[in-house]
């Protein structure tokens, strides 16, 4: 992450990581896949990236001068670092548990960019995500200027978008289900991933109170 195409990359895997993990977006996805074929996925992420542009316009207008203090950074740098790590402990104790199911049953038919918003909304997990990782991750992105946002967000939203559309085209192909445990190495790989994300971050944060 020491430079824009480090936090591009970086952005990506970590989005990857929370994207991969069943929630109700997937679920939401599933559903509308079922009904509308596979541009559900693409719509429902379209809803998803309206709203968290929408936060982080938030964030970068408004709190700008806070965030980007080095002493901010670094606080938020181990705060990131360490929901990242709580994050990853999560995935891989409940790695043997999990698998995708793409046969649920659908609810109401719904508009799926609205569903984006509100299926994002209703997540604690996603306000959790945001006023943790992410905000410690908008500023470290500050620390390259707008265009570290910019492309932070570029990264995040990639990873979203790519993951949810492989899962609308499933559905949409009439796949049931996706191989356990090719599903399981992508969630050990991306919880890795991310241990080595809350590390950087950890040491970032402490060089930065040091400074």
């Amino acid at each position: 992450m020491e430079s824009l195409a480090g936090i591009a990359l970086s952005s990506f895997m970590i989005a990857l990581s929370g994207a991969v993990m069943p929630g109700p977006v997937l679920t939401v996805t599933i559903s509308e896949s079922l009904r509308r074929g596979f541009l559900a996925g693409p719509l429902i992420i379209l809803g998803h990236g309206l709203l968290e542009i929408a936060l982080l316009a938030v964030f970068v207008l408004g709190f700008a001068d806070v965030i980007g203090h080095p002493k901010a950074v670094g606080v938020l740098s181990l705060t990131g670092g360490a929901f990242l790590l709580w994050f990853s402990y999560g995935m891989f104790k409940d790695i043997q548990n999990l698998e995708i199911d793409l046969t649920m049953p659908s609810g109401m038919s719904r508009n799926p960019v609205l569903a984006g918003i509100l299926t994002s909304v209703a997540n604690p997990y996603w306000t959790l995500w945001w006023v943790t990782i992410g905000l410690g991750y908008v500023a470290v992105s500050l620390t390259f200027g707008v265009l570290g946002v910019v492309l932070f967000f570029v990264g995040h939203i990639t990873a979203d978008l790519g993951w949810y559309s492989m899962m609308s085209l499933l559905v949409s192909r009439g796949r049931g289900h996706i191989n356990r445990t090719i599903y399981r190495v992508v969630i050990g790989a991306c919880a890795s991933f991310m241990v080595v994300f809350a590390l950087y971050f950890g040491a970032l944060g402490l060089r930065h109170l040091t400074a």
